[in-house]
C-alpha cells in the first residue's frame, strides 16, 4: 500500500526558511510525477508545485514562484519543497501527492505557519 508522509513543516518567522519533506513507502516513486498541494483555513485545496517523473521539469503556481522549489531524490523515495521568503499568506496545510494521469495518492499533510 502506497503512503505518502510528510513532515518538515512547523512555526516559521516571515523570511524564514523551511523545508518540507514527503517520503514515499512504496517501489514505484522514480515512475511518478510528483505535487505539493496546501489548503489554507477556510479556503479550497490550491496547487503548489509540481516535478516530473524525470525531475527535469517543474512548475509553480504563481503565487509561489520565485520563492519556492521543488526537488526530488529518488534514491530516497522522497520529494522536497523548500520554501524561502515565506509569508504569513503561506500559512497552510501542505500535503504532496503522486499521480500520472491524475493525483492518485495523497499524504495526511503537515501544518506550516509563518508568523510576521
Amino acid at each position: 500500500q502506497v503512503q505518502l508522509v510528510e513532515s518538515g513543516g512547523g512555526l516559521v518567522q516571515a523570511g524564514g526558511p523551511l523545508r518540507l519533506s514527503c517520503a514515499d513507502s512504496g517501489r514505484t516513486f522514480s515512475s511518478y510525477a510528483m505535487g505539493w498541494f496546501r489548503q489554507a483555513p477556510g479556503k479550497e485545496r490550491e496547487f503548489v508545485s509540481v516535478i516530473s517523473v524525470s525531475g527535469n521539469v517543474t512548475t509553480y503556481a504563481d503565487s509561489v514562484k520565485g520563492r519556492f522549489t521543488i526537488s526530488k531524490d529518488n534514491a530516497k523515495n522522497t520529494v522536497y519543497l523548500q520554501m524561502n521568503s515565506p509569508e504569513p499568506e503561506d500559512t497552510a496545510v501542505y500535503y504532496c501527492a503522486k499521480g500520472s494521469t491524475g493525483w492518485s495518492d495523497w499524504g495526511r499533510g503537515t501544518q506550516v505557519t509563518v508568523s510576521s
